[in-house]
């Protein structure tokens, strides 16, 4: 399985591709790959899906040069590439602190 440092790494140099949920989800809420590379070298796990569906997954969240904050769901199967299942801005009236959920 991907460490968190391997999947930093690869979200940095752009190495990633997207699900099919995940690319319409950066094209309705406007995320760049500058974002998403920002963001994504330095993004902390804040959940663990070791049973999810097709393979185990993480939540993740990082933070763009802006400050905007980003959550990305990850798998954490062995690829070349981190594939993203889904990339959003956590709700505030969801999260506490985009870290919790309420």
């Amino acid at each position: 399985m991907k460490t968190l440092s391997q999947i930093q790494r690869q979200l940095a140099a752009g190495e990633f591709e997207f699900s099919r949920h995940a690319f319409r989800r950066v094209v309705e809420r406007n995320t760049g790959e500058r974002e998403i590379r920002e963001a994504g070298g330095q993004v902390e796990m804040i959940e663990d899906y070791p049973q999810d569906k097709y393979s185990p997954s993480a939540l993740l969240l990082g933070f763009t040069a802006a400050g905007r904050p980003l959550h990305f769901q990850v798998s954490l199967a062995e690829s070349d590439v981190v594939k993203i299942i889904t990339i959003y801005e956590p709700d505030p009236n969801e999260w506490i602190e985009n870290r919790n959920r309420r």
